[in-house]
């Protein structure tokens, strides 16, 4: 079954791991947060000790998540290092650098100014709640990659239009309405755009057009960091228009074929590479094309599929 990620945990009054906070603990907390918040050098180094065991979980969960080939590339800095580069490569720095921004982000003066101890929850359950929540993910990921999108040279290059219609794509625009867009013809956008694929598939880059998203039937409304994502134990009861689209969704997912749900599956809930996953169909002799044995379906064809699926599921949602 289709998830969405972005699904808010819920949490108990009693902490996060079940165990009773006395008012003794969250006291002493209030305290130790208000002493860091001022500056005061002990108590921030305890408040980064509390903070270090969740920082160092989401450094490595992020990281490896957003990895790619950086890691045949580069050594990597994380507490258990992954990949396979050179023997002389270069350090990584986006291990320590995230760790360096999570660290910030958790227990700068401001964040722990806003601590209040509220229902007993303790400075570590504070860290935890917000570290867990989407807009920490989002607010990571802004910083990570900066909102910028670079079109390659040797896609600019193609043709004039080239670097709008890659920017399009990436956005998931329709051939249609990128032709309406730019005042062209379909049949125009449309030949540019499988040479776009073309050359991107060519040189082993066309996940450059299907970034990754984080997509979530939460609740929206707050700003910021959200207003479950700053309270000390946040407790999330969904909208009544979140649950109609969970059901929309839930009976859209089953009126897809068994392919459909393959494929969107792996490539957008468990994120594997286009690779593996073409490798599982062959296993599994389940055809992506018509006139194409799973054996000799390629990459193009595979994210040309995914598509159409996301297309065929945005349809039965629609109705």
């Amino acid at each position: 079954m289709l998830q969405l990620r972005g699904a808010t945990r819920r949490w108990s009054r009693e902490g996060v791991w079940g165990l009773p906070q006395s008012k003794g603990v969250t006291d002493s907390d209030l305290a130790l947060a208000r002493l860091a918040a001022q500056g005061d050098a002990d108590s921030r180094r305890k408040v980064t000790e509390l903070a270090d065991p969740v920082v160092r979980a989401h450094t490595e969960q992020f990281c490896k998540r957003y990895c790619r080939e950086n890691r045949f590339r580069y050594a990597c800095s994380l507490p258990t290092p992954w990949g396979s580069p050179p023997d002389d490569a270069p350090l990584c720095e986006w291990g320590n650098a995230s760790y360096a921004w999570m660290l910030d982000d958790l227990s700068n003066p401001q964040r722990l100014s806003r601590f209040e101890a509220r229902d007993g929850a303790s400075l570590r359950d504070y860290f935890h709640a917000i570290a867990n929540s989407l807009p920490f993910y989002e607010r990571w990921k802004n910083w990570r990659f900066g909102r910028r999108v670079h079109v390659p040279t040797y896609v600019a290059e193609l043709a004039p239009l080239a670097g709008r219609v890659f920017l399009a794509l990436r956005s998931g625009d329709s051939v249609p309405l990128i032709a309406q867009q730019l005042g062209c013809a379909e049949e125009q956008i449309d030949a540019l755009s499988q040479r776009i694929v073309v050359e991107l598939t060519r040189r082993g880059r066309l996940h450059v057009l299907d970034p990754p998203r984080t997509e979530s039937l939460a609740d929206g409304s707050g700003e910021g960091d959200g207003a479950f994502a700053e309270r000390d134990i946040p407790v999330y009861d969904p909208a009544h228009e979140d649950l109609e689209d969970q059901a929309a969704l839930r009976a859209a997912w089953q009126q897809l074929e068994v392919v459909e749900q393959f494929v969107l599956e792996k490539m957008l809930i468990e994120e594997q590479d286009a690779n593996d996953v073409l490798h599982a169909l062959t296993q599994l002799d389940l055809r992506i094309a018509e006139h194409v044995t799973p054996a000799a379906a390629d990459r193009q064809q595979l994210y040309y599929f995914k598509r159409k699926c996301l297309a065929k599921l945005n349809r039965l949602m629609a109705h």
